[in-house]
This record gives C-alpha cells, sequence and structure tokens, in this order.
C-alpha cells in the first residue's frame, strides 16, 4: 500500500466508510422503531429537489443539487410526520404514501420542464461517483501531514466527516432520551420527553446523512447502510449500546471489504474490468446480514415468535 493506494484508493475507503457509518447510526433506531424503509423513501424523494435545484440553476453542480435534495428530504419528513399522527396510520404507510407521492412529482416535472434526457437522478442519487474521489495531490503517507496536501481532498470527504461527527455528538447529547423513548413511548411522554420532536430529529439526521452520501456513494449505500449492518448488529445483542458498536464494525467492514472486492475480485475470476464499488458494498452488508441470520446468537428472536403462532 504505496502511493497509488493513497493517491487513488484511500480516499475512495474513508468515504466508503464514513458514509457507512452516518448512515448506520440513525438506522438502529429507525429499525427499532419500524422506520426501517425511510433511507429508501429518502433516495426517491430528493428527485424533485435535484430536478427543482437544475432548472433555478441551469446547471449540473455540487452545492445546488445538495441543498434541493435537503430541501425535499426535510419536506418529505415533515410529510411522513403529517400523515402518520394525522391520520393515526402507521410509519410504512405514511413513508409509501410521501416517497410515492414526491417521486411521481419528480418524473413529472422531468418530462415537463424537458430535462429528462439529463441523468439527473442516475448521476447524483443512485451510483454515487465513489471511484473517482482520488487525491490528485497525495504523493504518498506523509501527505497525511502536509497541509497543502490536505487541503486539496476531495470536498465529498470533508462533507460527509462533518456530518458523521454532527450525528454522533447528536447521538450521545440525546442518547438517554432516544432510548427511553424508543423502546416505551408511553413512558417517555408521561416524565416529558418531547418524543415527537425526537422522532422528526432523528428522521431529519437520516436526511442529512443521506443526502450528505449521495453526491459521492448514491443511495443504493444509503438505503443499504440504514438497514443492513443495524439489523445485523440487532442479532448480535439485547443491549442498545452493544448494537450500535457491531452496526459501526458491520458498516465499516462492508465498505472496506466491498471495495476490495469490486477492485480486485473479477480479477481474481478472471474478469478484466472492476464492478461498482456501491453496489458491492451493499452486496457485502446484504451478506454480512444473511451470516448474521444463520449464526447469530440471537437470530432466535426471529423464529420463536413465528413458531409460538403457528402452534396458538
Amino acid at each position: 500500500m504505496g502511493a497509488d493506494f493513497v493517491q487513488l484508493s484511500l480516499t475512495p475507503l474513508l468515504m466508503g466508510v464514513l458514509a457507512s457509518v452516518a448512515c448506520a447510526l440513525p438506522g438502529n433506531f429507525l429499525i427499532l422503531r419500524r422506520q426501517a424503509l425511510i433511507g429508501d423513501a429518502i433516495s426517491h424523494v430528493v428527485l424533485p429537489g435535484i430536478v427543482v435545484a437544475f432548472l433555478l440553476t441551469g446547471a449540473i453542480s455540487t452545492w445546488p443539487m445538495m441543498l434541493g435534495a435537503a430541501g425535499a428530504a426535510v419536506a418529505a419528513v415533515v410529510m411522513i410526520e403529517a400523515i402518520k399522527r394525522l391520520g393515526r396510520i402507521e410509519p410504512g404507510a405514511a413513508m409509501g404514501v410521501s416517497f410515492t407521492t414526491l417521486f411521481a412529482f419528480g418524473v413529472l416535472l422531468l418530462e415537463q420542464s424537458d430535462t429528462s434526457t439529463v441523468h439527473l437522478d442516475v448521476e447524483h442519487a443512485l451510483y454515487g461517483n465513489l471511484e473517482s474521489l482520488i487525491w490528485f495531490a497525495a504523493e504518498d503517507w506523509s501527505s497525511l501531514a502536509d497541509p497543502a496536501a490536505l487541503a486539496n481532498l476531495p470536498p465529498e470527504l470533508g462533507r460527509i466527516a462533518f456530518v458523521t461527527l454532527i450525528i454522533i455528538a447528536g447521538l450521545a447529547l440525546f442518547w438517554r432520551p432516544l432510548e427511553i423513548s424508543t423502546f416505551d413511548e408511553a413512558y417517555a411522554n408521561s416524565i416529558g420527553i418531547p418524543t415527537g420532536a425526537l422522532s422528526f430529529g432523528l428522521v431529519v439526521a437520516a436526511a442529512i446523512a443521506a443526502v450528505a452520501a449521495f453526491d459521492a456513494v448514491g443511495s443504493i449505500i444509503v438505503i443499504a447502510m440504514f438497514i443492513c449492518p443495524p439489523a445485523a448488529a440487532r442479532l448480535m445483542t439485547n443491549r442498545l449500546d452493544r448494537q450500535i458498536a457491531w452496526s459501526v464494525v458491520f458498516a465499516a467492514l462492508s465498505a472496506i471489504l466491498g471495495y476490495v472486492f469490486a477492485g480486485y475480485g473479477p480479477l481474481w475470476f478472471g474478469a478484466e474490468n472492476a464492478v461498482s464499488a456501491a453496489g458491492m458494498i451493499a452486496t457485502v452488508s446484504g451478506v454480512i446480514l444473511g451470516l448474521a441470520c444463520l449464526f447469530a446468537p440471537h437470530r432466535s428472536r426471529i423464529a420463536a415468535p413465528a413458531e409460538a403462532g403457528a402452534q396458538s
């Protein structure tokens, strides 16, 4: 791992790990609250925001696209919470109504504004550009201590690092209220915890993590990391703090192994070309979840209720 690794692979690896961890952390609480599909919802609702940003600026550039996507994500969060609370329906149905409506609105905007030939959704929200995050200013490992070289790191890395730190700080700050309201919302309300505000803040944090990751890693990784590492971690332990730790390990492992397999896996089997890093990272996270379902110590929690229901 010499100069070539530092220049070509270090930044994509770090970006993949940070994006995976940033999505996995709130994903733990979303899964426990039965809101795991919020990542899929956000990946759809950013389309109208991206289209509006393109129409307003007339150019495909990072910050307008991110701001448009963030605005659409926040609008979706408000819409989901409003439908869920005012309509008194389950979160899954509220998410389904919201993201299909907003995604359809985005498709209509594409078709009616003559921008349907511009691949906005594919380029900026689906596949990302993980492989292209090259650190051109790096020469070798000593560049990590060179301020001039560090100033030329791909900006996507700084954005996702900042968002990851914000999410970690937010979870640490609101850990106890989040824990209580996640497992017993009625008790949390009775002792004065603002469960509605916490729920809204959690989904907004998930939206921010997703939008920050879209430009570089795409929604494929985002959707997978909201669900697979936390779900696998849930099968490893009954303690929330340990579940969080397991999910971070699984997220980082998925990113590292996925990136390596994407670049070198096809060569090991005689193929000539690498495959999508985003797709392989998501695949590895799914494999880890599958292994957890088969071998994790608490996997019986899933089978036991089903067996009990069948016997009754």
